[in-house]
């Protein structure tokens, strides 16, 4: 079994819930539940109950816990006695992302590693398109990359295929009250968009594209930082992951989850061949 298994099954344990333990982890519920469901089908059995307002542990996953928090336990003892020993002092970790993946999931991973290398140097550049992140790639001028995980080339390169992220509707101030928007109504939309290429046009046209529509695009831009205010301003619509459409609900957009739910992958990649010690840490972590 593996150590995201374990860590996902101690989750749900203390939380007493996939969806607390998906908040708390910060990851999708469908990857949640897969992990679990694995980690069900290598045991034999069922670790959980579930019930209609949350989960109990079966006397299999009350079997489980101590032991699980035991291999947790050993494997951060192991981990930081590496560390001890060929910890970062110092380093570069250059980095090419997607604009959209730059905000999310990237921030919130680089700080994650600079907490516990916090004399590595960073440096990110930013694509519009994912194209132009692995030809940085490359060409050298990044070590590592980041872009959707359908973008021209990554499969061509070393990758890790990232947590999905779930897409919202952002609507203009004072849209229609509902609770969801079906794919059918993105159809009747006007659209705030980034050019063809990009992650926000291609998940638009994706999901529009999905009911044999094609979006009826009122503004198209260049600039990633000018989608939102557009919509603020009642130009249209956009498609963001969670991150970025919450950060726009709180400026006065309207924010909704799609029916049925949209969720979009990155990758991280890089060329084949060593890598330097802060891009291989950097990885291992994304990958652990």
């Amino acid at each position: 079994m593996e150590r995201r298994e374990l860590e996902y099954f101690l989750a749900i344990a203390e939380s007493g819930s996939f969806t607390g333990a998906a908040q708390a982890l910060r990851i999708a519920q469908p990857s949640l539940s897969h992990a679990i469901g694995s980690l069900e089908q290598k045991l034999g059995g069922k670790v959980f109950h579930r019930l209609p307002h949350g989960v109990a542990l079966t006397p299999a996953g009350e079997a489980l816990v101590e032991p699980a928090r035991q291999v947790m336990r050993d494997l951060s003892t192991a981990a930081d006695s590496v560390r001890r020993v060929l910890g970062l002092a110092e380093g570069r970790l250059d980095i090419v992302a997607q604009t959209t993946l730059a905000v999310d999931p990237l921030a919130d991973l680089l700080g994650a590693f600079l907490r516990s290398h916090p004399n590595v140097a960073v440096r990110v550049s930013d694509h519009e398109l994912g194209s132009g992140a692995t030809s940085a790639v490359r060409s050298g001028e990044s070590e590592l990359g980041m872009a959707d995980s359908a973008a021209d080339g990554v499969a061509e390169l070393e990758h890790v295929v990232l947590e999905g992220r779930e897409i919202l509707a952002v609507l203009p101030p004072g849209s229609a009250e509902r609770d969801r928007l079906c794919r059918a109504e993105l159809a009747e939309l006007n659209w705030v968009t980034t050019p063809r290429g990009t992650a926000t046009r291609e998940v638009i046209e994706d999901t529009v594209g999905a009911q044999g529509a094609k979006p009826r695009v009122a503004v198209e831009t260049a600039h990633q930082a000018m989608v939102v205010p557009l919509v603020l301003a009642g130009a249209g619509a956009t498609l963001l992951p969670r991150s970025l459409a919450r950060e726009a609900g709180e400026r006065g957009a309207v924010v909704r989850p799609l029916r049925p739910r949209v969720v979009r992958r990155g990758a991280l990649f890089w060329r084949r061949g060593p890598l330097s010690p802060a891009a291989a840490e950097f990885v291992r972590m994304i990958s652990s």
